[in-house]
């Protein structure tokens, strides 16, 4: 498989999500017949700028397309109001109109700050993602979630505002440090463990080869990955019902983010990883699933090189009792209650907000007591 086109059908804002190699040299043509003016204005990070603006820029120029491009500062800090003010700024700076296009090129932190730019600018205003990290391909691309942070928690602030296109350019996975693909994978991970068990088995089989570089892997663990994000969207596009199953590990992890302080100690992928490994650990602990689950779940993890428990994050935390008041800022708290998305096993994750916390809480002081 060396391209894909995953559709994501929802009424009156339907888009397609492209998934293959070389995309970026041909962004221009994808996006001149869309209208608006022959002006786009890219928002990026600079790591992205330095490797991948000059590749997309040409695209562009090839179609007729003038660009601009802000460079923000790499990294989960600038998803803060700052950078949300100084990208508005800009982009009324460079009049941008409601029928025009802006791009957000780069990892999550990039599609999120200027996807929230564009919803909230002149009430909203159309966008195109071009992510350029595994994470962002699989997961925050899709599905039209965009926002910024508060230091009360991770993504406080925010509008659902679903992308016109996405285009998914594998061959820029390439550059991403095997640190940050390994991250990127603990949210394809999640895919396989919410609600596909044969898309995990093929994981055990084929991950090491997506890691090493096989583009055909790559694609088609993008395309499944994105096609079960569609379907959950189409299904519940702002997350009433089953779209919170997109949360599975992410209860723990933004807790454990949190306590790191948004830093590059602990990469959103590595959280979900770790969540996951402590979703499926809870679960069997409720006797929800076997014990053979989570043991599988953190071999697999370990198998790829990756962090896989509390004990992988370097540095101090604070005690469970602490990282459990962290959760209770979680947006999925709900009448108090903190949801969570445990499995009855691999492939078969729910939602519920049925956990006692000192369940949750001997969990943490578990993985705590490992380090």
């Amino acid at each position: 498989m060396t391209a894909a086109t995953v559709h994501v059908d929802l009424p009156g804002r339907a888009y397609d999500i492209e998934i293959a190699p070389g995309l970026l040299e041909k962004a221009g043509a994808f996006l001149a017949p869309r209208g608006g003016r022959k002006h786009i204005c890219i928002v990026t990070d600079q790591n992205v700028a330095d490797l991948h603006l000059e590749a997309l820029q040409a695209g562009l120029t090839a179609a007729g397309l003038t660009s601009e491009a802000l460079a923000l500062p790499p990294g989960e800090a600038t998803k803060c109001w700052a950078e949300l003010e100084r990208t508005v700024e800009w982009l009324l700076a460079q009049k941008v109109e409601r029928g025009d296009i802006v791009v957000a090129f780069g990892g999550g932190v990039i599609g999120d700050l200027a996807g929230f730019a564009a919803a909230v600018l002149r009430r909203g205003v159309r966008f195109v993602q071009i992510p350029t990290s595994l994470l962002a391909q699989v997961d925050s691309s899709v599905g039209g979630k965009t926002g910024i942070n508060s230091p009360m928690g991770k993504n406080l602030i925010g509008a659902f505002h679903q992308p016109s296109l996405v285009l998914a350019d594998t061959a820029l996975l390439g550059t991403l440090t095997p640190r940050d693909f390994l991250a990127g994978y603990g949210e394809v991970v999640k895919y396989g463990l919410l609600g596909d068990a044969d898309f995990f088995d093929w994981l055990e089989q084929n991950g090491p080869a997506l890691a090493a570089g096989d583009m055909d892997a790559r694609v088609q663990a993008v395309t499944r990955s994105c096609q079960m994000k569609a379907d959950i969207v189409q299904r519940d596009e702002t997350e009433q019902g089953d779209r919170a199953l997109l949360n599975l590990g992410h209860t723990f992890c933004h807790a454990l983010e949190a306590a790191t302080g948004y830093s590059d100690r602990l990469l959103h992928g590595e959280g979900v990883a770790i969540g996951c490994a402590l979703a499926f650990e809870l679960s069997a602990r409720l006797r929800l699933c076997s014990q053979e689950d989570p043991s599988r779940v953190r071999a697999h993890l370990r198998a790829m090189g990756m962090k896989v428990d509390i004990a992988d994050i370097p540095g101090d935390l604070p005690d469970a009792d602490a990282l459990l008041g962290l959760m209770s800022q979680d947006k999925k708290v709900l009448d108090g209650k903190l949801r969570f998305i445990l499995a009855r096993g691999i492939g078969e994750a729910f939602i519920t907000s049925d956990v006692p916390s000192e369940a949750v809480l001997s969990v943490l002081e578990d993985a705590l007591a490992g380090r």
